[in-house]
């Protein structure tokens, strides 16, 4: 009976007590994909617990192109996805050059593994760069909005009805800002807490900008917002706002529901985790490459398993580009 020769990487040893090992793969390739199948089946739960709380807020859901239409050094140049199709990019490419590096480390190639590998690295800390970008730019929001009693979201149109910012027509006023003493509570420890402008101030401002108006989160027919008319906006301004929102974090969303802003945080977090082990990965065995950890042992297997996982957060990625951005 033959057997299946394989090329010993320092962390086989006898694991399989003898014989023909399965699938022809050696222990740690079999383990790194029983790793992944764990991990697919993780993110496959979030991703359909996300999909669930879509289809229930379904009519008020934040549209994407409408949140992350930022793009580095075009401050105010509407780009709706431009950025985020571009990291998505680079996190591809960043496979390909992994796919590169595996080859010539089946062909003992040492300089190109090192070359493709360097690559690979770079691409992820681009993707990982970005991603904090959008997060950034997420948390401090960009247009505002006001929240109503029952926790709806009020965005604020111009004539055309495109969204505006509140900093564009809100009537600032004089402001006296308590300090914080140890008689006064801890009610006020940080004015950073505080919004840019106060309820009365938006509403001052609105009321002098007669070609503004409000839409809800509501999505009609059309697949657009719903815009109130003038004199139904001034009444939920009037009798519905209750505070001001700017940005998003784990409890108000000035896009829509804080649901939204919970699962973005939490997805794209927990894989920009897994990115930022990847990495860890690639360069600890970036540098066994150079000091010829693998030449030595006659395999370059080790790469082929870290490629493995980096190939896994690469497709992960575009499953949570397509539920978050896409769809």
């Amino acid at each position: 009976m033959e057997s299946t020769t394989v090329a010993q990487t320092g962390t086989e040893g006898k694991a399989w007590g003898g014989g023909t090992p399965p699938l022809k793969a050696s222990y740690g390739k079999l383990m790194m994909w029983f790793f992944i199948l764990s991990d697919a089946l993780t993110f496959t739960g979030f991703l359909s617990g996300y999909g669930l709380s879509r289809f229930k807020f379904i009519e008020e859901w934040p549209i994407a192109d409408e949140v992350f239409n930022h793009f580095p050094f075009l401050h105010g140049v509407d780009a709706p996805m431009y950025y985020v199709a571009l990291m998505t990019f680079i996190l591809i490419f960043s496979s390909v050059t992994m796919v590169l590096a595996v080859d010539a480390g089946h062909h003992m190639n040492k300089k190109k593994v090192t070359t493709y590998m360097a690559l690979t690295i770079l691409g992820g800390l681009i993707f990982l760069g970005s991603q904090a970008w959008e997060w950034k730019n997420f948390i401090s929001g960009t247009y505002g909005a006001i929240e109503t009693k029952s926790g709806q979201i009020l965005q604020f149109v111009n004539s055309d009805g495109h969204q505006i910012a509140i900093a564009d027509f809100a009537k600032a006023s004089e402001r006296s800002e308590a300090v914080h003493e140890g008689s006064n509570g801890i009610w006020y420890a940080s004015g950073n807490d505080q919004p840019s402008y106060t309820l009365d101030e938006i509403k001052a401002g609105f009321t002098d900008n007669t070609d503004l108006s409000i839409r809800t989160m509501q999505i009609n027919e059309n697949g657009e917002k719903t815009i109130l008319d003038r004199a139904e906006a001034e009444k939920y301004l009037s009798e519905r706002a209750v505070r001001v929102v700017e940005g998003a974090n784990l409890t108000r969303n000035e896009y829509g529901p804080p649901l939204f802003a919970d699962f973005f945080f939490f997805i794209t977090g927990f894989h920009g985790f897994h990115v930022s082990i990847g990495i860890m990965l690639l360069i600890v065995t970036f540098f066994n490459v150079l000091v010829g950890t693998y030449e030595k042992r006659g395999s370059y297997e080790m790469v082929e398993k870290v490629g493995l996982y980096w190939h896994f957060v690469d497709l992960v990625w575009v499953f949570v580009f397509t539920f978050f951005y896409l769809v």
